[in-house]
């Protein structure tokens, strides 16, 4: 590496795309993955408990539905509005804001006692789980070799369902003796810990660093290289030019994600994310309640729920392989394709139970992995000085079909629509997505 001529994009290009992976990243990528477990015991964690706060407040189907998409509203608001931010004060600072965020509000839902104290406190707890999963995406794609961004997001991105599919586990043991609240308790206090692990052990990101040049940005990436076992910089490198340049910070990267280079995808990325949210969230938050008001029973839509995110892992890591492979937006269209067939099958079989079991599982399977997918099509899509908000608005925008989805179930639910007939609707806007997906065209 040669330093008195190196700019910033030769420096990551040699330390990370063409280095050898070293346990600094392997620990900043398992990091990222623990957390995003947490976001997701943390946000489906209602799900579960959803029928004892439902049987406590009184509250009918539509009025549970809120709740469910106040909590994917914030989601929406913390990946629009506050991820961005990561791009202009560097991911590591918003990531330990969002874990305190989450674990304090998640601690205080423990004590709501009113549908407007749930609203609100999920909502917030949105807020930092929508922040948190796009600036770890951002942070594990640029601590990750070029070949394996997808790959690295994937697993990243797996812990979100990881975490929903312990919920389901962890509901076994404490429920029983300390109800819905001991479930907020339990994820709330170990987030908040978290905290502290997060200030002790997550990096910033080298080339947030290399290309923004906060205070102190030699020291610091001197320290990360050390790390990486790399040779220090005598001196900050030149920035490599681009043609657009990220001036303005905040406002200005929102507006490049619009710009004539890069408008056709952004919009596309926005549609497509939409639509998959809207049937990925549909289910993450009613399977549970469908099975019971099926007759099957609680435990029943506990495994159900269970399986569903089962299947969502072993989707997300099979797509993080097929993705080193194949093109990804490929995959993309045909396992969400697959997952939408799936989903009528389960429609047309509404009261034979292994099947419906092996069904969910099956699902989970195609449908996260094809929505995973697309997350790793974000951090391909946009370059470094846009990455946080280019990935946050896709997520943003597109919550706003997973702020709909459990809504719009929720009315139809409460119209007497069944669980086969919310199963075909929902259907529709996943193969949908995957065909908008498509049209990307990215490796």
């Amino acid at each position: 590496m040669a330093n008195a001529v190196a700019t910033s994009e030769s420096i990551v290009h040699d330390v990370i795309d063409n280095g050898q992976v070293s346990g600094q990243q392997i620990l900043v990528i398992a990091l990222c993955l623990f957390f995003n477990m947490l976001d997701g015991f943390d946000i489906t964690a209602m799900a579960i408990v959803a029928s004892a706060v439902s049987a406590e407040l009184e509250l009918t189907p539509d009025r549970l539905g809120l709740i469910f998409s106040f909590a994917l509203a914030g989601m929406m608001a913390g990946a629009m509005f506050l991820a961005p931010v990561s791009d202009v004060i560097g991911r590591r600072k918003l990531i330990i804001f969002s874990l305190a965020l989450i674990g304090i509000s998640i601690v205080l839902t423990a004590s709501a006692s009113t549908l407007p104290e749930f609203i609100i406190l999920r909502f917030i707890s949105g807020v930092g789980a929508g922040s948190m999963l796009a600036s770890q995406a951002a942070l594990a794609s640029e601590y990750s070799p070029d070949k394996y961004k997808a790959l690295t997001v994937a697993v990243v991105t797996s812990g979100y369902p990881m975490g929903a599919m312990m919920t389901s586990v962890i509901a076994g043991f404490v429920m029983p003796e300390y109800g819905w609240r001991g479930m907020f308790w339990f994820g709330g206090l170990l987030t908040v810990s978290m905290v502290f692990v997060a200030w002790l052990l997550i990096p910033e990101s080298l080339k947030y660093l290399l290309e923004k040049h906060p205070e102190g940005a030699l020291q610091k990436i001197n320290k990360i290289l050390g790390k990486l076992k790399k040779e220090e910089l005598p001196e900050l490198p030149a920035v490599a030019q681009r043609k657009h340049t990220a001036t303005g910070g905040f406002s200005a990267g929102m507006l490049q994600l619009l710009n004539q280079e890069h408008k056709k995808k952004t919009l596309t990325l926005w549609a497509a994310f939409l639509l998959c949210f809207s049937t990925l969230y549909f289910l993450m938050s009613w399977i549970p309640i469908l099975m019971e008001d099926s007759g099957f029973g609680v435990e029943v839509g506990r495994q159900a729920f269970f399986l569903f995110n089962l299947g969502g892992v072993i989707g997300i890591y099979l797509m993080g392989w097929m993705s080193t492979k194949w093109k990804l937006t490929n995959l993309i269209l045909y396992l969400s394709v697959a997952s939408a067939i799936g989903m009528v099958i389960f429609a047309m079989a509404p009261t034979k139970l292994n099947l419906l079991l092996v069904l969910t599982l099956l699902i989970g399977i195609l449908q996260q992995g094809g929505f995973t997918g697309l997350y790793g099509v974000a951090a391909k899509a946009y370059p470094t000085h846009i990455r946080s908000t280019g990935i946050g608005w896709s997520i943003g925008l597109g919550r706003l079909g997973a702020v709909f989805g459990p809504a719009v179930a929720g009315y139809l639910i409460a119209a007497g629509l069944d669980m086969s007939a919310n199963y075909i609707i929902f259907a529709i806007p996943m193969a949908v997505g995957g065909a908008i997906a498509y049209r990307l065209h990215i490796d």
